[in-house]
């Protein structure tokens, strides 16, 4: 089976990447098919022919999960359009407190509207129960 991977280049903790057409019992270094371009994923620097990694895909070659991703992050010319994301990182105990902040909100907020809603329906009713007694008293004069 062919599969399309990276290839490690470069020096202790500053890696290159070579994308390649490999066989897949081949070892991570060993001698491609064919070299498809070259990622750097320091710097976010991308060189790629698309269109022969797309042929070689329709010939039946997989691609390994970060080699589809930056196949679908890629540009027509081979480049990555690489989108840096916004979002603050926050770790788990923090997602956890905020996601509680969040639902202790949520529910201070509805207990806010219960409230009102029952401070509403008070009022009407004390509204509706002066005109229901003017009504009862004005009955029987007139009878």
């Amino acid at each position: 089976m062919l599969k399309i991977r990276l290839k490690r280049l470069g020096m202790k903790k500053t890696p290159t990447y070579r994308i390649i057409v490999i066989n897949s019992t081949t070892k991570r270094e060993g001698r491609p098919i064919e070299e498809l371009g070259h990622y750097n994923p320091k710097t976010k620097v991308m060189q790629l022919n698309k269109a022969k990694a797309l042929e070689w895909i329709s010939k039946g070659a997989q691609p390994t999960d970060t080699v589809a991703y930056l196949l679908k992050n890629c540009n027509d010319d081979g480049t990555l359009n690489y989108v840096k994301k916004d979002g603050v990182k926050l770790s788990k105990k923090a997602q956890a407190k905020a996601a509680a902040e969040a639902e202790a909100k949520a529910q201070a907020e509805a207990e806010a509207k219960a409230k009102a809603e029952e401070e509403a329906k008070a009022a009407a009713e004390a509204e509706a129960a002066p005109a229901e007694e003017a009504a009862t008293e004005e009955a029987p004069a007139e009878a």
